[in-house]
């Protein structure tokens, strides 16, 4: 029976929600409930469930509204739905789009038990192998739904063996991701080998990728074993791939269709056993058209992609990073800071954040250094990041298509302050809580919903 799992239940029948919850809750499941779509949508904002179960008719959006909603913003998130036997036919057509299943009203015990159980072996966190590591994330620290939702997705990612690509502005932490994949696969107690693609002489990368043999060339004085070599059994991570010289990805993607490589200067070859992930900040579409990037490489690097946020889409996460970069640093100089002023801690919120995390983590390691109080202060905050002012983009700067991301990002940040969002947004509370109702936000669940961040720690390199 698997436990501990996240449910997400979604009826405008509150008898059968307190029913269904009672019936999962003595399974060992964790529940949570609400009673629109409109409502679990706005969940979602905040929390990354392993299961959701929605009746199929309620007022207001559906659950097939709702189904498409998920779907199309959490593919890997399973969905049952709830319906009547009037409904029965809308229930498979739904199953043919996507959904997971469907359980008829009234339901039989064992059946949705059965069902629930089947979902979550599909399911994020769900299919933990016997010899995966079960900190196989312990190096990230975040309170953002979207990360999460990478996280899941990168869990999944890290099952099989498929090329998996990176993207991400420089600092986001892409090779912390490609080491938790690795760490969640059944290689992670291989090796995980890192070569930044754009940091090593373009001379140097071919030896240093595919070793050499002695003689090969003036200076071989011995042989030579190569990362690949290196990495055998375990995964090889080619960070800034786009910079890759031409010639190399020829050799390179030898070695990914064959999974055979030639040292410098031998006549033989040598098989290899190695999973691939790559990372770029490139948009390698763009490369590929202006002939610096091969396309046949690229379908074999991209056969998964993920995408991981930059720290200016989740700003929900700051105070968090800032303040475990506070404490890191403190203990590290032996300085006697116990934190950061308020409106120091707002400028970094609302900060542009170019660097990402590393530039984060720059910025409070140079106040710590530098602070002669106990509270890091306002000037100090402003030095370091080069700046007089910043704030988020006004309301009226913000696009039409991604205000409704707007007001929850500035609901998060305030903790559902409607005062201080509106601050933040430069509008008047009417005005405020007009948009919201607009967007069918509902800000008391910001809250009375505590975030709970992964309880890990943070890499800062890509």
């Amino acid at each position: 029976m698997e436990t501990n799992s996240k449910i997400l239940l979604v009826d405008d029948d509150q008898d059968l929600l307190e029913l269904l919850s009672i019936r999962l809750n003595a399974a060992g499941y964790e529940i949570d409930t609400v009673n629109s779509a409109e409502s679990a949508i706005n969940y979602l904002d905040l929390e990354r469930p392993q299961l959701v179960i929605s009746d199929i008719q309620m007022s207001g959006m559906n659950g097939m509204a709702l189904f498409e909603h998920i779907h199309t913003k959490f593919p890997a998130l399973p969905v049952i739905i709830l319906t009547a036997h009037g409904t029965i036919p809308d229930a498979v057509s739904a199953v043919q789009r996507g959904v997971f299943g469907y359980l008829t009203k009234p339901y039989d015990s064992k059946t949705l038990l059965a069902q629930v159980q089947k979902a979550l072996k599909n399911s994020p966190h769900a299919q933990e192998t016997e010899n995966a590591n079960p900190s196989w994330c312990k190096d990230i620290i975040t309170q953002s739904a979207d990360m999460k939702d990478i996280l899941n997705k990168a869990e999944l990612v890290a099952r099989g063996d498929a090329s998996v690509l990176l993207y991400g502005e420089s600092g986001v932490g892409k090779e912390l991701f490609a080491r938790a994949i690795h760490s969640a696969s059944n290689r992670y107690d291989k090796p995980f080998i890192a070569v930044n693609c754009s940091a090593i002489p373009e001379q140097l990368l071919e030896t240093e990728l595919f070793g050499h043999v002695k003689g090969a060339f003036t200076g071989a004085i011995r042989d030579h074993q190569g990362l690949f070599q290196l990495a055998e059994g375990g995964t090889l991570f080619l960070d800034e791939i786009g910079d890759m010289p031409l010639f190399l990805q020829v050799k390179l993607l030898r070695a990914l269709q064959e999974k055979q490589i030639r040292p410098v200067g031998s006549a033989n070859t040598i098989t290899i056993n190695v999973r691939f992930i790559s990372a770029t900040h490139r948009d390698l579409r763009e490369e590929i058209a202006k002939g610096s990037f091969r396309e046949d490489l690229y379908y074999r690097l991209d056969v998964i992609s993920l995408k991981i946020p930059s720290l200016s889409q989740r700003r929900e996460d700051i105070p968090l990073l800032a303040n475990y970069f506070l404490e890191l640093f403190a203990n590290r100089y032996h300085r006697n800071i116990n934190g950061i002023s308020p409106d120091a801690m707002q400028t970094l919120v609302t900060a542009p954040w170019p660097g990402n995390v590393r530039q984060l983590m720059n910025v409070v390691e140079q106040c710590v250094v530098l602070s002669t109080t106990s509270l890091i202060p306002l000037t100090l905050v402003y030095d370091a990041i080069n700046m007089e002012t910043s704030q988020l983009a006004s309301f009226e700067e913000a696009k039409k298509q991604f205000e409704r991301d707007y007001l929850v990002r500035v609901l998060k940040i305030t903790s559902g302050n409607v005062t201080q969002a509106a601050r933040i947004a430069k509008r008047n509370r009417t005005e405020f809580y007009k948009l919201l109702q607009r967007y069918q936000i509902d800000f008391s669940i910001y809250k009375t919903r505590v975030l709970e961040p992964h309880k890990e720690q943070i890499s800062t390199k890509n």
